[in-house]
């Protein structure tokens, strides 16, 4: 839409139409973002019919129209034409402006962009570049949907040449002629009326409704990025005062090239405005990163008391108030840790107890009688399912690890406790099989949750239970041998104890069935035989004989079968409905006692199936085999009962695997009571503590380089409280706001008393940093302070992470609120903080406990928040600002915008006992004429003991370290100037007091004299920077007559009355040097670089006019043998050329104070510069970077440009000694 690549309402529709299915055909159907492509699809078509119905309601008019001779369609021409011919006119009005006087054209240098050959620069300092032969293509090609947007593309245009160029120069001041003349012209042509508009009143209200609609759906994120922006850009201090005027656009490279070689990362409001435009901002922080890194330049490039760093700081104090305010003051999301271990242990203990065999049969029910209490280790607490349970639901758990030790324990009991071919014990193996199969998928094998218990797998187990097994087997053997034995004599026991033996056979009449009442009974089949007692259910009986006795009576002899209210068993046991279980019971019963016929199934089968001619009642399903001496279960594997004459068919429907509770199991009532009885007696020491420790053990440790009577330890538990090496704890800080952090990287014990040893990390406060800088939340540093401390220091544990770590995991019994962050080494002496790859890792024995670390599923973003120094600052500044008037306010905002900028923290090294310092002041690129009276008069210098004590600091400092760059200089300068004392500061402060009244004296004297109206630049004596080949002064024993004597033919200066200025002393402003035509600021040398009289070798040449002695820079300063310095009758003066890459004149002074050394009355060492060889000098990377390679078109046959350079510097020595010799000069 915005690139009007739509022809048509039918066209964006279908789009719409294709971004809603795709994502509905992604997206799952109960997803929200599935729900809200329906929403907003029903919406599209409701909004489509209304645009139907609304084309249908035009339609008459329209078709008036076209039958009207085509009226409509000349009526449209005609206005079309008529807002073309306005933005025509504009155009015309622009291209056709010349220059008065002279006819030439101004819109030359706007009608095309610059070269990015010739400009490279200009592409990355301008945005939007916009020239007049887009504009006319726009016209001509109808790409203006009005006139306003034809306007805007030409104010842009001339935004950017007044950006790019200095100001003052001609194609500045050709910008704002034309800018004039085009305003001018668009209010000669009159307001835009409504023929002039080429849309109808129908169009317009559509169109105003498109407006209000864009504004109206303006994204949330748009919104707050909106929101964010206007509230910096529109701040105003108490005064009214807006303080974002300065930072809304770049000073530009022509006017502060130094500004671009300290701040690598320019940025400005515009350029900011324009990224939201263009929609480069996925979310706020990316937002609130430029807006900081503006304001961190600003202050990186101004001095600390200056009214501009204030500015930024307050800005970026509501910058982050506004922010904290659109977010609603909350955080960004922290997963609760320890409130998702639980969840997990949950979900891990649900899962196990409700785990099901194929049946329904839940493994847990055989387990539910083991013994609390072991009875192989009585002393041990108790233990089971119920007691894991009340551990799970209060939360007591938090590690992984000590929960499935406590659940082993229990499934090992009931292993220890039971046959290996009994029910419990299988049951065990398979549940503790399964929750290693779930702990793992819950963990993902260590990508969610990395514990000590993924160590234990179910290798481990099949070793354990094999193990176990085999040593088992054998008892259980013998014991099987000896209960078949005892069941024999017992069954013979109850043949006689009937009247009757066994071997008494042929008495009995045995038969494979029988009739009674009219049924037949049958071997194999299942009856049931009246109760022993009254009140109670029937017998249930597998016929397995049949026989009539020498009475008469018939017999059935059978295994018993038990209903659940029949056995031994716990009360949370659930059953199968119509469950029995196969017993260990034989016995005989009349025929006679039989009631009726039964059925009963196995397991396997009793769901798919169903017998033909019996009731749902009688019919009964078996699962396990009871015994009723061991009381136990254990479950049939293998149906081995004879079939009978019984038919199965299959059933319509399966039955549903439904389990009951024990007629045992007590009501909601009791269990409520059972439960207050335990926690009372069994639990209290579960219940007291809020958490189930891990069992630890100290772990000592040998040191090779230890000390003697010194014990070291890996873990060692001090004061109740566990620590191991490689943790980090809470040290008592007094006088702190915050504790300090220990790292413990050894610790012992000697004479009873603990200590350790570790690297100690600080917090941002006690760092010196400036007061825009953002530190993480919970954010310390790692010092360079290493120290032994005892263990009674110790406050807590806590824990430091890396930025990765930090972001991506925590360990499970560390709180939030202790959890630190650490990218950062503070390094005391230089002041600074270096990001470090991270801690030293330790590696440890197998007894010491390892954390527990859980990593989210998502990364975190960590909020910043501001330096605690930024209060204090603003505090600071505001109180030094307060007693100012608004027109000195004023005034110091105008130093600040053009001193501030163009000179800030540029000042030389001056002697130690200096009395008076002198002022450079910028170089104005102002014209003559456009120097305003006001720009004049206010014109002063803010002289502060800062900036005097920054002038004699800085070299010191570069000295100190020459690889730092200007903006950590000048951080090292703010961070002296600091620690200075305050009988220190005051001295300083009563120089520059002394130092500003000098420059009073001075500027008012300028403005006074017939020379008032020069330039700015034109006043200072800039000292030229060194040559190529470095400055020659003949005071200085030459290395030999004929390279003097070359140099001198090859029209380099003379210096041998040399002034003061080149030996370390600042020029006065009321000695000017002469001016080269063509150079403003370099001093003039006459022709050849030698003055008229060229025995003198004065640099500003032959002496004229009134023919005084100039004074010396200092009071009481002597010539020391130097010829004196006059000064001119009627110097030269020009006006700076409009080039942009002109030197400016801090460049010069900077580079002529910092070349001054009190071993050297020169600049440049040239008499090194003429006898160094190749092979002495190693350049570094940013030296040969420096080169001027731009001398030659290539290295040739050299290996690099040095050596080409080289060459070529050999070849123009020996050339120049040459012609010496040939013309014998």
């Amino acid at each position: 839409m915005k690139n009007n690549e739509y022809d048509s309402v039918e066209h964006l529709d279908s789009d719409l139409t294709l971004m809603f299915e795709n994502s509905k055909r992604y997206n799952v159907p109960h997803s929200s973002i599935y729900k809200r492509a329906l929403k907003l699809q029903h919406i599209q078509q409701i909004k489509r019919k209304e645009l139907l119905q609304r084309d249908d309601d035009d339609g008459d008019s329209m078709l008036s129209c076209a039958a009207s001779d085509t009226s409509c369609t000349k009526r449209k021409s005609h206005k079309k034409n008529t807002k073309k011919n306005r933005m025509k006119a504009l155009f015309a009005s622009v291209t056709d402006a010349r220059e008065a006087g002279t006819g030439r054209r101004l819109c030359d240098l706007f009608m095309v962009k610059p070269s990015k050959k010739d400009y490279p620069d200009y592409y990355k300092v301008i945005l939007e570049p916009m020239d007049l032969k887009t504009i006319e293509h726009n016209i001509r090609s109808d790409k203006y949907l009005s006139e306003d947007a034809m306007v805007e593309d030409m104010k842009l245009m001339f935004r950017n040449a007044r950006h790019y160029n200095e100001e003052g120069s001609q194609v500045f001041n050709d910008a704002d002629v034309l800018e004039k003349i085009m305003t001018e012209r668009r209010r000669d042509l009159g307001p835009v009326t409504d023929e002039d508009d080429a849309v109808s009143s129908k169009m317009k209200i559509r169109k105003t409704n498109m407006t209000l609609k864009k504004s109206k759906y303006l994204t949330p994120l748009q919104q707050k990025l909106n929101e964010l922006y206007e509230s910096v850009k529109n701040y105003t201090d108490k005064r009214g005062r807006r303080l974002s005027t300065i930072f809304l656009r770049l000073p530009s490279r022509a006017e502060l090239p130094d500004y671009y070689i300290a701040i690598k990362k320019p940025v400005d409001m515009e350029k900011i405005k324009s990224h939201m435009l263009a929609n480069k901002y996925q979310d706020v922080d990316a937002l609130v990163e430029d807006l900081v890194l503006m304001f961190n330049n600003a202050c990186t490039y101004n001095e600390p008391e200056s009214l501009i760093y204030r500015d930024a700081l307050v800005l970026h104090r509501v910058l982050l108030e506004t922010r904290h305010a659109l977010e609603g003051g909350e955080d960004a999301y922290v997963p609760d840790v320890p409130r998702l271990i639980q969840e997990l242990i949950r979900s891990l203990f649900v899962s196990v107890l409700g785990h099901q065999d194929d049946e329904g049969r839940c493994y847990s029910d055989s387990l539910a009688e083991i013994p609390a209490i072991d009875p192989a280790n009585p002393n041990k607490p108790p233990l089971n399912f119920e007691i894991i349970r009340k551990n799970v639901d209060g939360g007591h758990y938090m590690r992984l690890d000590v929960f499935q030790d406590h659940m082993f324990e229990v499934l090992e009991k009931a292993r220890h406790l039971n046959r290996t071919d009994s029910e419990i014990f299988e049951d065990a193996v398979e549940l503790q099989q399964f929750f290693i199969r779930i702990r793992d998928e819950l963990c993902k094998n260590g990508e969610i949750l990395m514990t000590p218990a993924l160590s234990y797998t179910s290798k481990h187990l099949h070793n354990d239970v094999d193990k176990e097994k085999k040593q088992k087997l054998p008892k259980e053997i013998e014991e099987d041998k000896i209960k078949r034995e005892e069941e024999k004599m017992e069954a013979e026991k109850r043949e006689e104890s009937v009247g009757g033996s066994w071997q008494l056979s042929a008495q009995r009449t045995y038969s494979q069935d029988c009739s009674f009442k009219d049924s037949m009974y049958c071997v194999g089949d299942y009856v049931y035989v009246e109760p022993a007692e009254p009140n109670l259910q029937p017998h249930i009986i597998y016929i397995e004989r049949l026989w009539q006795d020498d009475t008469g009576e018939k017999w059935l002899y059978g295994c018993w079968f038990y209903r659940p209210n029949e056995t031994f068993h716990v009360a949370t046991r659930k059953f199968l409905e119509k469950e029995v279980f196969k017993s260990d019971y034989y016995n005989k019963a009349r025929i006679s006692k039989i009631l009726g016929k039964c059925v009963v199934m196995f397991v396997k089968e009793y769901f798919k199936l169903y017998p033909e001619g019996f009731k749902q009642e009688d019919v009964h399903v078996c699962e396990s085999r009871y015994s009723a001496k061991t009381k136990s279960f254990k479950k049939i594997k293998l149906w081995t009962m004879p079939l009978n004459s019984v038919r199965f068919v299959p059933r319509e429907v399966p039955l549903p695997v439904v389990r009951v509770a024990s007629i045992f199991a007590p009501k909601e009532e009791k269990v409520d009571k059972e439960e207050e009885v335990t926690e009372n007696t069994d639990e209290t020491k579960v219940t007291d503590c809020s958490s189930i420790d891990k069992e630890r053990e100290d772990v000592p440790m040998e040191m090779t380089n230890g000390e003697a009577g010194c014990q070291y330890y890996e873990q060692l538990c001090y004061n109740n409280l566990w620590l191991k090496v490689g943790d980090c704890v809470y040290i008592a800080s007094h006088g702190l706001v915050r504790h300090r952090v220990a790292r413990i990287e050894k610790m012992w014990m000697r004479d009873g008393a603990g200590y350790f040893f570790g690297p100690i990390f600080i917090h941002p406060e006690e760092t010196e940093h400036e007061p825009t800088k953002m530190f993480y939340k919970k954010e310390v540093f790692l010092s360079n302070l290493e120290e032994a401390c005892p263990m009674t220091c110790i406050i807590g544990k806590c824990v430091v992470s890396s930025f990765k770590e930090y972001l991506s995991c925590r360990p499970t019994e560390v709180p939030e609120a202790n959890v630190l962050l650490c990218e950062s080494r503070y390094i005391e002496s230089e002041k600074q903080m270096k990001r470090f790859k991270g801690l030293k890792r330790f590696s440890s024995s197998a007894k010491v406990v390892e954390d527990e670390i859980y990593y989210f599923r998502k990364l975190i973003v960590p909020q910043k928040e501001p330096s605690p120094l930024l209060d204090r600052k603003i505090e600071e500044l505001e109180a030094k600002f307060a007693d100012m008037t608004d027109e000195e306010l004023e005034e110091l905002g105008d130093d600040d915008s053009e001193l501030d900028h163009s000179l800030p923290r540029m000042h030389s090294s001056l002697c130690g006992d200096m009395d008076i310092m002198t002022y450079a002041p910028p170089q104005s690129t102002k014209s003559l004429k456009g120097l305003s009276k006001k720009e004049g008069s206010k014109r002063k210098i803010n002289m502060s003991g800062y900036i005097l004590f920054s002038s004699e600091m800085r070299a010191v400092i570069k000295a100190r370290h020459p690889d730092y760059s200007f903006g950590e200089l000048s951080r090292l300068v703010g961070t002296e100037w600091r620690n200075l004392e305050g009988s220190r500061k005051a001295e300083y402060e009563e120089r520059a007091a002394k130092v500003a009244e000098q420059q009073e004296r001075d500027r008012s004297h300028y403005m006074t004299s017939p020379r008032a109206g020069t330039p700015v630049g034109a006043l200072i004596g800039v000292v030229p920077a060194p040559t190529p080949m470095g400055m020659l002064n003949l005071c200085l024993p030459p290395v030999s007559d004929a390279m003097t004597s070359a140099c001198r033919s090859a029209g380099m200066a003379s210096m041998t009355g040399i002034p003061a200025q080149l030996t370390g002393e600042p020029l006065y402003p009321q000695h000017p040097l002469l001016v080269m035509p063509e150079f403003p600021g370099m001093p003039y040398f006459g022709i050849n670089g030698i003055g008229g009289e060229t025995g003198a070798g004065n640099i500003l040449g032959s002496q004229t006019g009134l023919g005084q002695q100039a004074p010396p820079a200092y009071p009481g300063q002597g010539q020391m043998g130097q010829a004196a310095l006059q000064q001119p009758s009627t110097p030269l003066f020009v006006s700076p050329p409009a080039k942009s890459q002109r030197l400016l004149h801090s460049d010069a002074y900077l580079s002529y104070i910092e070349g001054l050394t009190a071993e050297s009355s020169t600049v440049s060492k040239w008499d090194h510069t003429l006898s160094v060889k190749k092979q002495d000098v190693r350049l570094t990377k940013e030296q040969e970077s420096r080169l001027p390679s731009h001398w030659l078109k290539s290295k040739g046959a050299h290996k690099t440009m040095a050596d080409a350079l080289w060459r070529l510097r050999d070849l123009m020595l020996r050339d120049t000694l040459n012609i010496r010799y040939t013309h014998n000069l």
